[in-house]
């Protein structure tokens, strides 16, 4: 039985190449105004980010407000509290758009593998979860703060040790053979 095979490897990539053109396409347009105070890719580290970090804001206020209603979530033995599944829920649109971005349009120039910075950049959001659950759990549960003003709060803390371990763990030039 002859069955056409589609060339869907191509096709991904074809469409990998123009979604990353065009983003860069997009993001360069603005980087004039930044030239003088920042380089192409500290800009792009930081334009990608704050688009991540927008989706990441945007998906937590949604889901605890409109899907978790601000109310315990209960998954059977365990009950997450609405701050806590909106951050959850965030974390699972936003870690693969967050590795997307960086490997293909902030460092585009590293030679180390890309399983190797998956590994590393899953280890580096697991870091800034972890800061982010902390940080969640002290401002809202401790000290009764409202969850997202406390969340955009968190996430400026964080921004900045996620700029510099992804740029010294993550993503680093590699100078060795893997």
């Amino acid at each position: 039985m002859w069955i056409y095979a589609l060339p869907l490897p191509s096709l991904m990539r074809r469409a990998h190449n123009k979604l990353r053109e065009s983003i860069l396409g997009v993001l360069d347009i603005f980087y004039p105004m930044f030239r003088r105070i920042m380089p192409l890719q500290t800009y792009r580290y930081a334009a990608c980010g704050g688009i991540n970090t927008l989706i990441d804001i945007t998906l937590f206020f949604i889901s605890y407000n409109f899907i978790f209603k601000k109310q315990i979530f209960d998954l059977g033995p365990v009950a997450l509290s609405p701050h806590i599944a909106a951050l959850l829920f965030s974390f699972i649109i936003t870690f693969p758009v967050g590795f997307y971005l960086s490997r293909y349009v902030v460092w585009q120039q590293t030679s180390t593998r890309k399983r190797t910075q998956l590994f590393r950049y899953l280890l580096v959001v697991i870091a800034c979860m972890l800061l982010n659950y902390v940080f969640l759990k002290l401002f809202v549960d401790l000290w009764g703060w409202y969850p997202t003003p406390s969340k955009i709060l968190i996430t400026v803390i964080v921004v900045a040790f996620s700029y510099f371990t992804q740029r010294n763990f993550s993503f680093k030039e590699n100078t060795t053979k893997e």
